[in-house]
């Protein structure tokens, strides 16, 4: 798609995957910027962008657009040495003086008040961006500003330390704000409590391997990289604290051995937790490590992502006609969106600009992009500390990530299906697919259905991940939730083990104390008649028969109508169930029926042997899964393939591979 302002010629010379440059990175800013001024007020506080608003209201996003796009501003100016020829920071300045002077006041200009994170708290979020953006450019716009502006920028930032974050990443906007001020000589008591709050938090919420959780619970996202690490470890390099950029830089090293993996080779990062209307804000880590040092990742490898992700969004409609970024994923898609979601909420993206902050000569923009991870070979990558399971394959570029540790349920909420989160709920993601929307078939889902009823997936427990050559695994359970009737099922669980390997994915579910007359049905991937992809479900162990196609009318954020395959069986009492599950670039490898050549049920699990080599054993109660390499293996002279049951009181049935693209 046209991109509605002129970028410099591509450089596949520097750049042989992308053709991008820090010269495409500076061109993007400044077209992003000039098309949002155009709906600035007329003293530049607010940035009225059109569009639905958000539940915080209309002049919070207009404070939401002036803070997002000054992030931008910022590291594009600050990045330059101060360099601003567009004389963007002399509109923010002026903004800044129009915005503080009557906080509150019904006007044209002036900005919302700081309050509490449950009564309309979003301008606590644009205060954050607001500070960096001053400190960014603090010897070209702060220290320009008359004292009585200083003063009142002061006292609204202030707000942020004086109320009441959000329990998650909002702590560090007070914390943000408070880094500017101390910046600046306005420090104190006040400053320091708020600092100090957030990286008590913190603390806690650090689980390893350089995973944070998003507050109290087991949410693990995006917000890990746009957030948790880009705040304090940003902070401690422009203070040029050793101490705090040790702690912090060594967590974000740890963190980018593992999130690199989770961008495709296209450049899309796994569509994957809420807020993805951030779009290529994904690579505001990467582009971090870069500039710090900390990252395992060369400058070239690094360069690869970051450019990757950004051209990956604006080739696919990111931008409006007249350049502005939407509200969605490639163009519109409302089912991406959240409430807190207004017109400007997608210039959070603006952290990817971060990266500009290394200067033209730094070895980010000079070395030659090198392969991304998922470029280099296939992979199998456990990440045991938030639950989750990378699957890579370089022929397609796929990247897929399965999920048994991250949810979005928070320690005090009960558990309820009225608020199942595609986003967070199914049990696997992708670089090319994404969830179905509420009210459609949910993809990559196991839902057991009581009297007609099916059950969601709310809070995940972990039981483990692991991987080894070439193959990996991870498991969870879950008490399946219901709308209508009765919320649980007493003693009723579910236990599920995904072993992945090449292309394939071993899915198997235990069903513990299902009623009389349960059933259950295991769905796989959304894909769109027009893909080119192939999504199949192939049944192993306890299941009906043959899947078959169900439709999803509302779509993904890759296509407007969708096809899933789905499985159906019995379950009664306790019950093992297992399938294989492929997602691949069209043709695909082959029939998943050729994928394995035996099948052994168990009392309380199952072993699968491979016709690549291998066999894989899990075994339930507790957990445990093994793989044994070995020979390429054929079924044996007038042994049957692997069949789908028999299941509970139901006749075995042959099972075939039926690709998800039955057309609308």
């Amino acid at each position: 798609m046209s991109i509605p302002f002129e970028l410099p010629a591509e450089d596949r010379t520097l750049s042989p995957r992308t053709g991008y440059t820090r010269a495409h990175w500076e061109a993007v800013a400044d077209g992003l910027l000039a098309a949002a001024w155009r709906w600035a007020t007329p003293g530049g506080a607010l940035l009225d962008l059109p569009g639905r608003p958000s539940g915080s209201g209309v002049r919070s996003d207009g404070l939401e657009g002036y803070a997002r796009t000054f992030l931008a501003a910022a590291f594009r100016v600050a990045g330059a040495g101060g360099d601003d020829p567009r004389q963007w920071l002399e509109r923010y300045a002026d903004g800044l003086a129009a915005g503080t002077r009557t906080p509150g006041r019904d006007d044209t200009e002036s900005w919302p008040p700081i309050l509490d994170h449950d009564l309309r708290g979003q301008p606590m979020v644009e205060s954050a961006s607001v500070a960096l953006g001053l400190r960014l450019t603090a010897p070209w716009l702060w220290q320009h500003l008359d004292a009585g502006v200083q003063d009142r920028a002061e006292e609204w930032l202030r707000g942020a330390l004086r109320h009441t974050p959000a329990p998650n990443n909002w702590y560090l906007f007070p914390y943000t704000v408070a880094g500017f001020l101390e910046s600046v000589g306005r420090g104190d008591a006040e400053t320091a409590a708020a600092r100090r709050r957030a990286a008590e938090l913190l603390a806690g919420w650090y689980r390893g391997e350089g995973w944070y959780a998003d507050g109290d619970g087991r949410a693990f996202d995006h917000y890990n990289g746009w957030a948790l690490h880009l705040y304090p470890v940003l902070d401690a390099h422009l203070a040029g604290d050793p101490e705090a950029a040790g702690r912090y830089g060594e967590r974000l090293r740890a963190h980018l051995a593992g999130y690199a993996a989770l961008f495709g080779a296209d450049g899309a990062p796994v569509h994957f937790g809420r807020s993805l209307t951030y779009r290529f804000a994904a690579s505001a880590a990467v582009g971090l490590g870069a500039l710090t040092g900390h990252t395992p990742l060369t400058p070239g490898a690094s360069r690869r992502l970051i450019s990757g992700s950004l051209r990956y969004f604006l080739d696919r409609g990111a931008l409006t006609g007249d350049g502005l970024l939407s509200l969605g994923w490639h163009g519109p898609h409302e089912a991406t969106l959240q409430r807190y979601s207004g017109p400007a909420s997608p210039y959070w993206a603006s952290k990817a600009f971060v990266s500009l902050l290394a200067p033209a000569g730094h070895p980010l923009w000079t070395a030659a992009e090198e392969p991304a991870p998922v470029e280099r070979g296939d992979r199998v990558l456990a990440l045991p500390a938030p639950g989750l399971l990378a699957q890579s394959t370089r022929q397609d570029g796929i990247v897929r990530l399965h999920n048994h540790g991250s949810d979005h349920v928070r320690p005090h909420e009960g558990e309820t299906a009225a608020e199942d989160d595609p986003h967070y709920g199914r049990q696997a993601y992708s670089t090319r697919t994404g969830p179905t929307a509420p009210g459609n078939h949910a993809d990559n889902h196991l839902s057991v259905e009581v009297a007609g009823r099916p059950s969601a997936r709310r809070r995940t427990r972990p039981l483990g991940a692991g991987h080894g050559d070439g193959w990996g695994w991870a498991a969870s359970w879950h008490r399946p939730v219901f709308t209508g009737g009765p919320p649980m099922v007493p003693g009723l669980r579910v236990e599920s083990v995904t072993v992945a390997r090449g292309p394939y994915e071993l899915r198997v579910h235990r069903v513990v104390g299902a009623p009389p007359g349960a059933r259950i049905t295991h769905t796989g991937w959304a894909t769109g008649p027009e893909e080119d992809l192939v999504s199949a479900l192939h049944p192993l162990h306890n299941w009906d028969g043959e899947a078959r196609t169900v439709r999803a009318p509302q779509g993904t954020a890759y296509t407007r109508w969708a096809g899933l395959p789905r499985l159906t069986g019995r379950a009664e009492g306790t019950s093992v169930h297992a399938c294989l599950a492929l997602l691949a670039a069209a043709p695909g490898p082959g029939p998943l029926a050729d994928a394995v050549t035996r099948v052994v049920p168990g009392p309380d699990g199952i072993e699968v042997v491979w016709a690549a080599g291998g066999c894989t054993r899990i075994s339930f109660g507790p957990v445990r899964v093994t793989h044994e390499a070995g020979p390429p293996s054929r079924p044996s002279p007038g042994r049957p393939r692997p069949v789908a049951g028999p299941g509970p009181g139901g006749e075995a049935g042959a099972g075939r591979d039926r690709p998800s693209r039955e057309p609308p």
